[in-house]
């Protein structure tokens, strides 16, 4: 009874985006936080090949996920010496048009050539985020260039170790990007949706690859965004510092996580014996409520959360092992544990996870408290697959660095 009151309460005071049927238009969904709308249907199992294939095409260099408004997915991807944003048709893959730009990235570590950041829909347009932090605008039905804006170029930042990789997002007509352009006191940057004008800049913080997300406040938009080294809370029109402290770790680390905003609570999590952070916030000030780092600390799978619990993979995809986790969410404390698990990215639906694991293994689950159950598995990829999957009207589209595909998720299709 008192944590549905505290949810009520909280919501009363701090809102997030209301999520709608059908469109992915961002990185983890309408409400980035890898919940799909409540209408969308998943199957309850799959034949034995898995989903059906709807239809597949190769792609170019990357691990952008996609993201999809009505008919359309935009795909954004390196093909050869260019970062190229592409409109597909949902129902069969074809190219309604595309849109391309010369890049000469190469990562100072491992990884791929190709951008990271899944592209961002809105009000019409395109936000894109290139590798080498070229922040374009495009035209959603025409493939038009509207704008662009080369933030490293202008804010003097570092491309960092495998290039830019925090996907924009856009809060009243305001693109927020986590810039890194901390010389130049630009490490979180507001641009103008309508014609890239600079609106505002703040913190002296490097860039980290989790994307932002929103709240409202007192009826106030804000963001929330986690950089380098600390978890800020930013007015989205002004850039109005409100609160922030210390998360992250000098050295070869990264921020990769999505933060969630739970009613009027936050939850945050890194690996590199970072940890994870949940707590209590209203607009001027934060309570930790739990710290830890041994119960939960997470590369850059964002977690699900569901009536009170995290659902987790707790370790990181490029040192073993990684482990599936359910979490209470008010102490912190771990409810069960799955042991070596695989790493991956977790996405929710009509009351089922599904589970895209790195080696291309695709799982559909049910989890609880009480544990979780594999109602179906397939391998519907042989690539290594980093990009994050998007969800829209039953169509799950799933990409490694060569090929796409859209599988066939929900009755009827």
């Amino acid at each position: 009874m008192l944590r549905l009151m505290r949810d009520a309460i909280g919501l009363l005071l701090l809102t997030c985006s209301v999520s709608y049927a059908g469109d992915w238009p961002q990185i983890l969904g309408q409400n980035r936080n890898g919940i799909a709308a409540a209408d969308e249907k998943l199957l309850d199992k799959w034949d034995r090949g898995g989903p059906k294939l709807l239809w597949e095409r190769k792609v170019g260099s990357g691990y952008a996920g996609l993201a999809v408004t009505g008919d359309v997915a935009i795909l954004f991807h390196r093909v050869k010496n260019e970062e190229v944003v592409e409109a597909l048709d949902v129902k069969n893959g074809e190219t309604l048009w595309k849109s391309g730009y010369p890049t000469t990235f190469y990562p100072q570590v491992g990884g791929g050539e190709g951008p990271l950041c899944v592209p961002t829909i809105s009000d019409g347009k395109i936000i894109t985020f290139g590798a080498q932090g070229v922040l374009t605008c495009t035209e959603l039905k025409s493939g038009q260039r509207l704008w662009q804006v080369k933030t490293h170029e202008v804010f003097k930042a570092r491309e960092g170790y495998f290039g830019a990789g925090s996907s924009p997002i856009v809060i009243d007509d305001i693109v927020i990007t986590n810039v890194g352009g901390f010389r130049e006191k630009a490490g979180v940057v507001g641009i103008s949706l309508a014609d890239g004008t600079v609106l505002w800049k703040k913190t002296d913080e490097p860039a980290s690859y989790a994307a932002p997300t929103t709240c409202t406040l007192n009826g106030i938009s804000h963001v929330l965004i986690v950089t380098r080294y600390k978890c800020n809370l930013l007015d989205a029109k002004t850039g109005a510092m409100r609160f922030q402290f210390p998360f992250g770790q000098r050295g070869p680390t990264v921020n990769g996580a999505t933060p969630l905003v739970i009613g009027d609570h936050l939850f945050v999590t890194s690996s590199y014996g970072i940890g994870s952070v949940y707590a209590k916030f209203n607009l001027l000030n934060f309570e930790k409520l739990w710290d830890n780092e041994r119960t939960l600390a997470s590369q850059y799978c964002t977690p699900i959360y569901q009536d009170g619990h995290l659902y987790a993979i707790d370790g990181r995809d490029d040192q073993p092992p990684a482990d599936l986790k359910c979490l209470d969410i008010e102490s912190g404390k771990v409810v069960w544990t799955q042991p070596d698990f695989g790493y991956g990215t977790l996405l929710s639906a009509d009351g089922k996870i599904l589970v895209c694991k790195t080696n291309g293994e695709l799982l559909l689950t049910q989890m609880s408290p009480s544990g979780a159950k594999v109602l179906a598995k397939a391998r519907p990829l042989r690539g290594t697959v980093r990009a994050l999957p998007a969800l829209s009207n039953g169509r799950l589209f799933l990409r490694d660095r060569n090929m796409l595909k859209c599988l066939a998720v929900a009755p009827g299709l």
